[in-house]
């Protein structure tokens, strides 16, 4: 993974929680299972290993486009 090479970014910390074809559900799916997965797992984390409170889901959309959403908990 270049990205992940180039800004440093640790394996456990990108998709870490799989994608669409690891967890099987419909491809319309996708967005609101992600979004639902990044506003769940700062929680749990946070209870466990500390201050995650931010997060950021991309989904590919097709044609060479994508779309991206950052969150943070309050």
């Amino acid at each position: 993974m270049a990205v992940m090479r180039e800004f440093g970014l640790p394996r456990a910390h990108v998709n870490a929680h799989g994608g669409a074809c690891a967890i099987g559900h419909p491809i319309d799916a996708s967005g609101a299972r992600i979004v639902v997965t990044l506003r769940d797992v700062p929680r749990a984390r946070g209870a466990r290993r500390g201050a995650a409170r931010r997060g950021v889901a991309s989904l590919c959309i097709g044609g060479g486009d994508a779309t991206a959403l950052a969150i943070e908990l309050t």
